[in-house]
């Protein structure tokens, strides 16, 4: 028994803070280069470079080229400064509150409406994986913790 805890520890083991900046570094400097070439591309549909390095991310994380124990730990702290990330987008803000007096509602309601239909699409979107998954795959749609 205690031979099989130990196993589960040793390969829930994380990598250092330096490989998993790396690892960061490594996807945001590959979604740079791809930023520029899909906007060549696709010159309609901009896609900033964050979002890329995301889809990078969830792609090495499914594929299971990459493990969430060697990115855990760093995701958990930059996440912690999120909150300080966004501060000059409040300065932005405060800087054209002109714009907020003269159009203010106008923007308050076309953030409303969006919200709420990106949380209906996202509802209707999860049904219907969960619909695929249970008709379509036959598997098990119940949620273990």
């Amino acid at each position: 028994m205690a031979d099989k805890s130990n196993d589960t520890q040793a390969e829930k083991k994380d990598a250092p803070i330096l490989i998993q900046m790396g690892i960061f570094a490594a996807i945001l400097f590959v979604s740079s280069l791809i930023s520029p070439w899909l906007a060549a591309v696709l010159p309609k549909f901009p896609v900033p470079t964050p979002v890329i390095g995301l889809i990078i991310l969830y792609l090495l994380l499914t594929l299971h080229i990459v493990k969430l124990e060697w990115v855990d730990k760093f995701a958990t702290f930059m996440i912690g400064f999120i909150a300080f990330l966004f501060v000059p987008s409040g300065v932005q803000l405060t800087a054209s509150l002109d714009i907020m007096k003269a159009q203010g509602l106008q923007l308050v309601t076309v953030i409303i409406i969006s919200t709420v239909i990106l949380l209906v699409v996202i509802a209707y979107t999860t049904s219907l994986f969960i619909w695929i998954k249970k008709n379509v795959f036959h598997g098990d749609v119940t949620v273990h913790e």
